[in-house]
């Protein structure tokens, strides 16, 4: 399966914003971002242009792919199934990205970051409904019950992740069960309850050329 490799950090500096692709490291000291906010490249202190109405569309879409780890056929794939259901598109993206197994993962807390979810996604540690799931793509459904195998609860990324970040506590949408190292989707969220910064209509506008 094909995947970003090169450097994450690139990534948050060429969109102007932390997009936390390393999960704690973001919140440190350490974070490159803080180092060196301005774009990577030879000329990326002195980058300064107007940026026109497809640069914002084409950013902003950029960024919710980099957000959740997504490359571009696959991204625009979610967007003609989120086109193709009622309702709002951009809020029908956004959910369909949210209940991807490697984001649910990470929203409970047992990851610190997107990308270290899917890794352990696709190394077996998960199941849903008892079912072994390891594709990190998979769409939970309301009432999936998400639980950490038995030979993987004593994992310190897991145990330390959760000791690190209380996401889900401001998530409606999630039940976390720490000590059963277990969790909920209790529902589809809705937008406003989506903690994504995100323009998802700039994303619609730009595929809709």
């Amino acid at each position: 399966m094909a995947r970003y490799r090169d450097a994450n950090c690139k990534l948050c500096r060429r969109e102007g914003e932390k997009l936390f692709l390393k999960g704690h490291r973001c919140v440190t000291d350490k974070c490159a971002f803080e180092r060196r906010s301005y774009a990577p490249g030879q000329h990326g202190q002195r980058m300064r242009y107007k940026v026109s109405d497809y640069g914002k569309q084409l950013r902003e879409k950029q960024k919710v792919r980099r957000v959740y780890g997504i490359l571009e056929n696959q991204f625009r794939n979610y967007f003609v199934k989120a086109a193709g259901k009622t309702g709002v598109t951009g809020e029908n993206l956004l959910q369909m990205l949210e209940c991807r197994m490697d984001n649910i993962v990470y929203r409970l807390g047992f990851a610190p970051s997107r990308k270290a979810a899917r890794q352990l996604v696709r190394h077996r540690h998960f199941s849903v409904n008892g079912r072994i799931v390891d594709i990190p793509s998979f769409q939970v459904k309301p009432n999936d019950l998400i639980k950490v195998r038995d030979k993987s609860k004593n994992l310190d990324i897991i145990h330390s992740s959760i000791k690190e970040f209380a996401q889900t506590d401001e998530l409606a949408w999630l039940r976390l069960n720490k000590a059963a190292l277990e969790g909920e989707l209790l529902e589809v969220p809705s937008r406003e309850n989506i903690p994504v910064a995100a323009n998802e209509q700039l994303i619609v506008e730009l595929y809709s050329k």
